[in-house]
């Protein structure tokens, strides 16, 4: 007897273990829509209140990977990666990586999302480019990973199609940082995708979905020994996200800053620190390098000869994007009509800021979403954003506001302005990779 969607929501709520076939029927009624919205939602709350234990969230992970289309790219003959990061904000990296790798020899069929919460989309990002296709047919997306060795798309409506829906729904229904459903949405996507092997990027800080260093730990440790129980060889990195992670936050403008690393105008960043940290970590994991080392040494090579830049090029070309993307950029990206920039409030150092508040404060530009129908600007957001530990002067811009309207931009700066700390002396540093899980 197949139980009602309500029991199953019941029994979850009250902190049961559900079975096996308890979650892969539910998952099945998510995909079909067959389970209502509001049942969707009531699910995801009781996951949040209640947890699952580890073979609940495989069950879950695996039953959205199955509740549609699973790709095979065995005839490519190279070694199938990709990464993928709980996200913050100014979070690009999925941008530079992709080519990266994929210029160093192994293929990159990369699946992102879109915004979530208080973060970015890196789909949101591509849709700056006029023309960027972030849902081609089957054919394009394996022709693009075979000519170019990586491709960034999303979902397609085959790919997880429950996850589609679930994701939506978290992400307005206060139950995005849940441990098990975080785990279940990155995994039943890579998995599906047909990787061999992943590198997690689990964000830690006031700009992440978790704050806390245990619950971080956690949540990495759950998305390795998921992914590595399913046969994907699996590690992760907890990374940094007490600051932006680029100088800028909003689709068009790092979509931008994207462009500016790739030119190899970013060194010696975070986030620099960051793109090669995760492209040594996938060319062992892959295959290519035998150590981090020599794979550090084989991506500042293809970012420095210009291959990187190249790859970029060529997928935004093949994706239906313009040719000269690249070497036109500002033709074709957006650029929002008011521009102010957001000033020191007195000398001293840049010591803190709420990263999670700039975040929702290129949302409230109308750069992100507050419902999952919301139209997108994406000329908006922040630029120039100084990093922790910058010495300023009083009135020193510190960031700069792009927005659709004088009044908008006038009140953003004065809540950008307050969510920074100006401190008597320099902070101590901090470090970019906290720790390595395997």
């Amino acid at each position: 007897m197949t139980m009602l969607p309500q029991e199953v929501i019941r029994r979850k709520r009250n902190g049961d273990q559900l079975e096996a076939a308890e979650i892969a029927g539910f998952v099945k009624g998510i995909a079909d829509g067959s389970i209502s919205e509001g049942q969707v939602a009531a699910f995801a709350m009781a996951v949040w209140f209640s947890g699952m234990s580890r073979d609940e969230c495989v069950a879950l992970t695996l039953a959205m990977r199955d509740s549609g289309d699973t790709l095979d790219w065995s005839a490519l003959g190279r070694a199938i990666v990709d990464k993928h990061s709980t996200g913050g904000v100014g979070d690009n990296v999925s941008l530079m990586l992709a080519p990266i790798v994929a210029a160093c020899g192994a293929a990159v069929p990369m699946i992102s999302g879109r915004g979530l919460g208080h973060t970015g989309g890196t789909l949101d990002k591509l849709e700056s480019i006029p023309g960027y296709n972030i849902q081609p047919a089957a054919a394009l997306f394996r022709n693009v990973v075979d000519e170019v060795g990586c491709a960034i798309i999303g979902q397609t409506a085959n790919l997880a199609p429950a996850d589609k829906r679930l994701y939506a729904v978290r992400d307005v229904t206060a139950t995005v940082d849940s441990v098990p459903l975080i785990t279940a949405s990155i995994l039943s996507k890579k998995l599906a995708a047909g990787l061999q092997s992943l590198v997690l990027d689990v964000k830690l800080g006031n700009g992440s979905f978790l704050t806390d260093a245990d619950e971080t730990e956690i949540l990495a440790r759950s998305l390795v020994d998921v992914a590595n129980g399913a046969g994907v060889r699996t590690s992760a990195l907890i990374t940094d996200m007490n600051e932006p992670l680029a100088d800028a936050a909003g689709n068009a403008l790092e979509i931008d800053n994207c462009l500016a690393y790739l030119r190899g105008e970013k060194k010696g960043t975070r986030l620099d620190a960051v793109v090669m940290a995760f492209a040594a970590e996938m060319l062992v994991a892959a295959g290519p390098a035998a150590d981090r080392k020599q794979g550090e040494t084989m991506a500042r090579h293809a970012l420095e000869s210009g291959a990187a830049m190249e790859r970029f090029g060529r997928m935004v070309h093949l994706l239906g994007g313009p040719a000269d993307f690249v070497d036109r950029p500002q033709t074709y990206l957006r650029k929002a009509p008011v521009v102010v920039a957001v000033e020191a409030s007195r000398d001293g150092y840049l010591g803190a800021c709420e990263t999670r508040e700039l975040g929702m404060a290129v949302i409230a530009l109308g750069g992100g979403r507050t419902r999952p129908d919301d139209r997108i600007d994406h000329s908006v957001g922040l630029s120039g954003l100084r990093p922790l530990g910058t010495k300023v002067a009083k009135g020193e811009p510190i960031a700069f506001v792009h927005a659709a309207d004088r009044e908008t931009a006038e009140a953003v700066r004065n809540a950008v302005a307050a969510l920074y700390t100006i401190a008597d002396q320099k902070p101590d540093p901090r470090p970019i990779v906290v720790a390595r899980i395997t």
